[in-house]
């Protein structure tokens, strides 16, 4: 039977994201986040392709990124919710690593697998926070799906999305956990 770590698996069973909202300081510094970071990174990654990078915002970032996402809704024709909900995250945030999907031209490994390994590296990213002692939150919102607010923001080019925009801080003291899946509703088993 191979070896059983039990302290990684109690931490994935009890591991829950806490709304990003509720996240106070202090944040991660450098050589914490890149701790983190190390440790997400060690993501699947078919045919070492590495179809993602990372930026982090922080500090005065927030307040540029949700004046850009504020224009862009009125730029869109979008109500005061629609304006409120582009800003939102962003009015919050006190670090974020914002994972851009960037596949790369590669035969053998379909560009559905690059987007599903920067989809893992954004859990990656949280389980690393979370064991790490932060609170974490792996949020999108509309603005991060928009190209052209995706493109001012963040830099992305033809054929980048934005994966995840994960919120690193201080956890509130407590929040109640939410309710989780049924594995048993969910899971069909093939024996032939």
């Amino acid at each position: 039977m191979p070896a059983r770590n039990q302290a990684a698996l109690d931490f994935l069973l009890s591991r829950r994201s806490r709304p990003a909202k509720l996240f106070t300081h202090p944040v991660p510094d450098r050589d914490q986040l890149a701790e983190i970071l190390t440790a997400a990174l060690r993501v699947p990654d078919h045919g070492k392709l590495e179809p993602w990078r990372l930026v982090v915002a922080q500090g005065d970032a927030f307040a540029r990124l949700a004046d850009l996402a504020e224009a862009r809704a009125h730029a869109l024709g979008g109500d005061a919710e629609k304006v409120a909900k582009g800003r939102g995250q962003y009015d919050a945030g006190k670090l974020a690593v914002v994972v851009i999907s960037s596949p790369k031209p590669a035969p053998k490994v379909p560009e559905v697998e690059q987007r599903l390994s920067a989809g893992a590296l954004c859990l990656g990213i949280v389980n690393a926070a979370e064991a790490a002692g932060w609170g974490a939150c792996w949020l999108t919102g509309w603005p991060a799906h928009d190209p052209e607010f995706a493109a001012q923001a963040f830099g992305c080019g033809p054929g980048e999305t934005v994966a995840g925009i994960v919120h690193i801080a201080t956890p509130p003291a407590d929040a109640p956990d939410r309710p989780r899946p049924d594995h048993l509703r969910l899971t069909t088993w093939l024996d032939a």
